[in-house]
């Protein structure tokens, strides 16, 4: 069996790169090995590589949509962004009919995305955080740019493939 393929939701530059500040600033040090992410599926089979990729290609073939960032979710030990988009729900729902085969539990639930920028710390770390950004934030959009290809390799991740969306 291969390394099971995650794929993302990739978010354009400049949201990328606060969401990574945000990971680097609240992240456990030792933990922090991948950048910021929005995960559509957790792991898909390995063995169907060349069925993901022409279906990502195909899911791909749309205009760059905005994403709103609704809100600050705490997770127990961890505090993420949370997101929603219409047509995140249509695009995941597509690909979860192509793939139903091969979903794992994980990946039949109920989708919510989000970007997680601190995880595994202690409760009250987390909660602390959780009001501090829960304070500032207001509401705003992001734009998706396309969609991510991802080996999991036991904790850091090797990239496959991207598929970039076209204009809006």
């Amino acid at each position: 069996m291969t390394e099971p393929l995650i794929v993302t939701l990739l978010l354009e530059e400049a949201a990328q790169q606060r969401f990574d500040r945000l990971r680097e600033q609240h992240f456990p040090p030792e933990r922090n090995v991948l950048a910021a992410h929005v995960t559509l599926f957790h792991a898909l089979p390995g063995e169907q590589l060349d069925a993901v990729r022409a279906d990502l290609a195909q899911a791909a073939d749309r205009p760059a949509f905005d994403v709103a960032v609704t809100g600050v979710r705490f997770l127990g030990r961890g505090v993420a962004y949370a997101l929603s988009s219409p047509e995140v729900g249509a695009l995941r729902a597509g690909l979860v009919s192509a793939w139903q085969p091969w979903l794992t539990p994980q990946d039949r639930q109920k989708h919510a995305p989000h970007v997680t920028v601190q995880n595994k710390v202690a409760p009250a770390v987390a909660r602390a955080l959780h009001e501090r950004l829960l304070a500032e934030f207001v509401a705003y959009d992001v734009r998706a740019c396309g969609l991510g290809l991802w080996r999991y390799l036991g904790g850091p991740w090797e990239q496959v493939d991207e598929f970039a969306f076209g204009p809006a």
